[in-house]
């Protein structure tokens, strides 16, 4: 596996208003209605001019077979590393694959205040610099927020999003579930136990029961190693995030993938954004919890795969 890392400073915030990859020559490309329709769009918020490119990796750089490059969110627990399996199997199937590191994960600068909104602001510079021909943005919890709220600041660059277990809002902060949601998250910090200490027990608290593997112990290890201002930091941009508006005006292929058992992002929640998405899949998968792409990788792999293929996403 070819990979290349990155990490910019990106002095001038201003993105392009028009896409300017084109094609490959010579090339069958099913999206190519979307494609011209796509470079018409001006974005319709601007970005801050302050902000700095994230901390990034490239996978197989050289270019590929297809010309379509998938954009790689990690959720609120991670980082771009424990998407080993997905990396993996992507770059087999000829994708080009950039994964990144959120503000405030990794090497990308913690902003003074992390919020859904500034992370969309973020990804919207890195698909200015690293868009392809045909761009997929899939997001896992925390990162499909991101996703779905960036199509406001650059969707003339992307034509195809993957959600995984995620959702369009996080609902009233006052709400039972809601306040339950972060006591269950922050409680153990507030009570003096390191991320170290108690992220393997509340990692495995949102899987199904028995999960096992190397990408589970790679979940586990990457979220371990998380710093605690940014798991808080997270966890607060999760509850302030709204975005149901824009559900309707993304007109891209879109798959909405959840798992059976999860409680965080539920079944049927995933189903119900989907069905505010035109021409949107939903699809779940048995017998896992919120972290489908880990605990059943090979399903949830064939998934995403099939998706991209039958959307037009190939050669």
């Amino acid at each position: 596996m070819r990979g290349v890392r990155r990490q910019g400073h990106h002095q001038g915030a201003h993105l392009p208003n028009h896409f300017a990859g084109p094609h490959a020559p010579g090339r069958p490309c099913l999206l190519d209605a979307r494609h011209r329709h796509q470079r018409s769009f001006s974005m319709t918020q601007t970005i801050n001019s302050s902000l700095r490119l994230p901390d990034y990796a490239v996978h197989h750089p050289a270019g590929t077979a297809n010309g379509t490059t998938v954009f790689l969110l990690h959720g609120a627990f991670g980082a771009k590393e424990y998407w080993r399996s997905q990396v993996q199997a992507m770059i087999h199937a000829g994708y080009r694959v950039v994964s990144w590191d959120a503000p405030g994960y990794g090497l990308s600068v913690l902003p003074p205040s992390l919020t859904i909104d500034h992370c969309a602001q973020v990804l919207a510079l890195l698909l200015a610099k690293e868009a392809g021909a045909r761009n997929v943005v899939m997001g896992h919890s925390m990162g499909g927020m991101i996703a779905q709220k960036a199509w406001v600041y650059a969707r003339q660059f992307i034509h195809g999003y993957v959600l995984s277990a995620t959702s369009a809002s996080f609902g009233s902060p006052d709400g039972d579930w809601q306040k339950e949601f972060v006591r269950q998250r922050v409680a153990p910090l507030d009570a003096g136990q390191s991320i170290p200490e108690y992220a393997p027990s509340m990692l495995r608290s949102m899987m199904s029961p028995g999960a096992s593997g190397k990408p589970v112990d790679l979940l586990i290890t990457t979220v371990s190693e998380m710093r605690e201002e940014t798991f808080r930091a997270a966890i607060a941009a999760i509850v302030g995030y709204e975005g149901r508006s824009i559900l309707a005006a993304i007109d891209v292929p879109v798959l909405c993938i959840a798992g059976e058992l999860d409680a965080t992002a539920p079944a049927q929640v995933m189903q119900k954004m989907a069905s505010k998405i035109a021409g949107a899949e939903f699809c779940s998968i048995q017998e896992v919890g919120h972290f489908g792409w880990a605990e059943n990788p090979d399903r949830f792999n064939h998934a995403v795969l099939e998706f991209l293929r039958t959307r037009g996403f190939t050669q």
